[in-house]
């Protein structure tokens, strides 16, 4: 007998401890038949000020992953869901593919995780030239640039909103985010990609194709169309841009 609610899949979704944006998004995108179960990455809400703080910020992150993907496996998932951004950019594409096996290894889940996720929607929507908005302090920024550059995309421009805290990732609204947008578009890119899992960016990036003259991506929208996609459930889910919607 399948699971009551999740009869289709079960995703085990990993995101920080202070990561409000991810499970409300998730949720919002979920079809019939799958659920959605956050295990939290237990971190403290550190300042943000430098290059220093954010490394820090992933040092914390990876410290405490192994403890929160054991917790969620006992619920029996199909799936590991990584609602983290900046860990699978950070060192380029190698150490990215490297973080990827070593979780399919420890679970013997697959994993869909964003930045093979913005890969995956580059190559479905045509895209090869874009521009990036994050939330991260200049050493976030700089190691997105690389993974991008090394998958064989040209990153025009990149904008670092810099906050202030992890929590306070997802204090930043619609309205900055849309000013980023304006500021970032050109006739020089093919896409705009938000990355940064607690930039709550989904609906806006969903309904941008009504004002913007080229796609928007956000990575929540990514990653769980990677995670549907991946699993078999090609449901086309309207509000929330052409992956879920045409892809």
């Amino acid at each position: 007998m399948a699971d009551s609610l999740g009869w289709r899949k079960k995703f085990a979704v990993l995101v920080p401890s202070t990561n409000t944006s991810v499970q409300p998004e998730f949720d919002a995108m979920r079809p019939p038949g799958v659920t959605n179960h956050i295990s939290r990455i237990r971190i403290p809400n550190i300042p943000l000020r430098d290059d220093a703080d954010f490394q820090r910020l992933i040092e914390l992150i990876a410290a405490a992953q192994d403890e929160a993907v054991d917790s969620v496996m006992s619920c029996e998932p199909d799936r590991l869901v990584l609602g983290i951004s900046a860990e699978t950019f950070w060192d380029g594409l190698k150490a990215s593919r490297r973080l990827k096996q070593q979780l399919e290894e420890h679970t013997r889940l697959p994993v869909s995780m964003g930045s093979e996720a913005c890969d995956a929607a580059f190559a479905a929507l045509g895209v090869k030239r874009i521009a990036v908005v994050t939330p991260y302090q200049p050493v976030g920024d700089r190691n997105v640039v690389r993974f991008f550059e090394e998958s064989g995309y040209e990153v025009k421009r990149i904008r670092g909103l810099r906050c202030e805290s992890p929590v306070k990732i997802a204090h930043v609204g619609e309205a900055e985010l849309r000013d980023a947008l304006l500021e970032l578009d050109g006739d020089d890119i093919d896409a705009l990609v938000q990355v940064g899992t607690n930039l709550a960016m989904a609906r806006l990036a969903g309904s941008a194709a009504l004002w913007m003259r080229r796609p928007v991506i956000a990575i929540n929208t990514a990653i769980y169309w990677h995670a549907l996609r991946s699993s078999g459930i090609d449901d086309r889910i309207a509000g929330w841009g052409p992956l879920l919607e045409r892809h």
